[in-house]
């Protein structure tokens, strides 16, 4: 590997991945500003978001989501050892049951969608009905989806990360085609959405990994036995991730399910709000977490854990202030964020009034989402798997009252409100454990940088609101809201790095 210092490979690797998910979470706001023009938040859009609840559930059954950070160690320790032999047989050995057991996972969702759906939901006949269709065109892409995770971790093991990069933003392309194409205006389903998710898949995720990984010497291993070690040390790995629904990949599936019960649209509003707070959280924190891992892992393999922990608590640190600043412009800005991006065709005032205040509470979690990535990493790149996920699984449980009685007080608000209080709690129980764990030094420089950072954000946030709304008679419609907002994230940008500058606090990071 390359002699550079760790932490310029990481900063240069999160770079590129933080460009990559930028362009992807660009795209993604697209994809939503289409969905909104075309479909909008009634019962078309709801059962397009209700549609993904199977096909999410089936991803988390085989840890897809965790697959990369389950995968890098182990393709970690035969690359360190130069035994790329060993790798490719790992590869093989482990993506040959992990493709038919989606496979047959994806038949049995294609049975069962009809009465999964009416039963976890609050949807009526006919909405039951459209769901299950999307649902079964959009099931597929679970095979490609998991399969291409596989791939991905071969290119993060090798510390590459610009084809995986690739990955989100042609989904995303896909999905904005699909529903251009095929939608119409005059009788709109969300035919063209499901299909380009399943086209996004298979190109994106599939076909362009495949390509990826073969770049860096991957081959297919012909007559290994069904039983390898290896396959029991992936096992031993993912199990608990299999075993364990965390609150993180379950709270998009949470809001839709409670959101049905709150009648036509509210689930689709608070779709769009979601992936309206997700745009920080992904520039910043799962740039980091991303390009962190590696070598975070091979830090372990080296038996390194000191410079693992000093390398995530400045990880840490630099995402919270830049979680600090979303947070403040996102609630500030609420309204006019939502009315520029989505207020059009089939999205009215009443759509942008609800998906705004529901954002306001959304915003809140934003810095919680973002440690709570790096902090999982680090207990991965540990191999402690069961830490995250039995926290994550206990909070999970816990959340649903939260939601319940939120729902009841606060309608759609109180949704959103019961994500950020779910995903607080469980960000702090996981940093107390790693405290714990790697000692209490490293939470003294996290704490010196939060309280650098809360008083340059709230100011900042405040003058972003004053400037939004001084402008706020000055133009009407699209024009008007794209005003307000440039102008208070300009306001909210320069007030920070003014406060900030002067009171040392991104300077101070390193020496925290």
């Amino acid at each position: 590997m390359s002699g550079r210092p760790l932490h310029k490979r990481m900063g240069r690797a999160a770079l590129v991945v933080a460009a990559g998910v930028l362009l992807s979470r660009v795209l993604g706001l697209l994809r939503e500003v289409a969905l909104a023009d075309l479909i909008g938040a009634n019962a078309a859009g709801d059962a397009y978001r209700v549609a993904f609840i199977i096909p999410d559930f089936l991803n988390y059954l085989l840890a897809g989501g965790y697959m990369a950070i389950t995968f890098i160690p182990i393709l970690s320790r035969y690359f360190a050892d130069d035994d790329e032999a060993g790798a490719w047989e790992a590869f093989t050995a482990i993506a040959r049951p992990v493709g038919l057991a989606m496979a047959a996972l994806v038949g049995i969702g294609m049975l069962i969608a009809g009465p999964v759906i009416e039963l976890v939901t609050a949807l009526g006949p006919e909405e039951v009905r459209e769901a299950t269709r999307l649902t079964r065109i959009i099931l597929p892409a679970q095979f490609f989806f998991v399969i291409g995770t596989l791939l991905m971790a071969v290119q993060y093991a090798r510390e590459r990360f610009l084809i995986p990069t690739l990955a989100p933003i042609v989904y995303n392309l896909m999905i904005i085609l699909g529903g251009l194409v095929l939608t119409d205006r005059s009788d709109p389903t969300a035919d063209g959405f499901a299909w380009g998710v399943l086209a996004g898949a298979v190109i994106g995720n599939f076909l362009i990994q495949v390509y990826g990984a073969r770049q860096e010497g991957l081959r297919l291993r012909r007559g290994l036995p069904l039983s390898q070690p290896v396959v029991r040390e992936y096992l031993l790995l993912a199990l608990p991730l299999m075993l364990g629904q965390s609150l993180v990949l379950l709270d998009e599936s949470f809001a839709r399910v409670f959101g049905t019960q709150l009648g036509e649209g509210p689930t689709s509003q608070l779709g769009f709000a979601r992936q309206t707070m997700l745009v920080p959280i992904g520039i910043v924190a799962q740039a980091a977490g991303v390009a962190a891992y590696p070598y975070l892992a091979r830090l372990v393999e080296e038996r390194k854990l000191h410079e693992l922990t000093t390398t995530l608590a400045r990880a840490i640190r630099y995402v919270i202030v830049a979680s600090l600043v979303a947070t403040a412009a996102l609630m500030a800005l609420s309204v006019p964020t939502i009315r520029t991006l989505f207020e059009r065709g089939r999205f009215g005032p009443a759509d942008t009034a609800a998906a705004a205040g529901a954002l306001v509470f959304y915003a809140i979690g934003i810095p919680f989402w973002g440690v709570q990535q790096l902090l999982a990493r680090g207990f991965y790149a540990r191999r402690q798997m069961w830490v995250p996920v039995g926290v994550g699984t206990a909070a999970t449980v816990l959340a649903i009252p939260v939601y319940i009685v939120l729902r009841d007080l606060m309608e759609i608000r109180g949704i959103a409100l019961a994500s950020t209080v779910s995903i607080a709690a469980y960000t702090l129980v996981l940093g107390v454990i790693w405290i714990r764990r790697t000692g209490a030094h490293v939470v003294d420089g996290v704490a010196r940088t939060t309280g650098r950072a809360l008083v340059p954000a709230a100011v900042a946030g405040t003058a972003a609101w004053i400037a939004a709304e001084a402008l706020a008679g000055v133009a009407d419609g699209f024009t008007g809201s794209l005003l307000q907002l440039v102008a208070g994230a300009v306001v909210a940008g320069g007030v920070f790095l003014a406060l900030a500058g002067w009171m040392g606090t991104v300077r101070r990071i390193s020496d925290d």
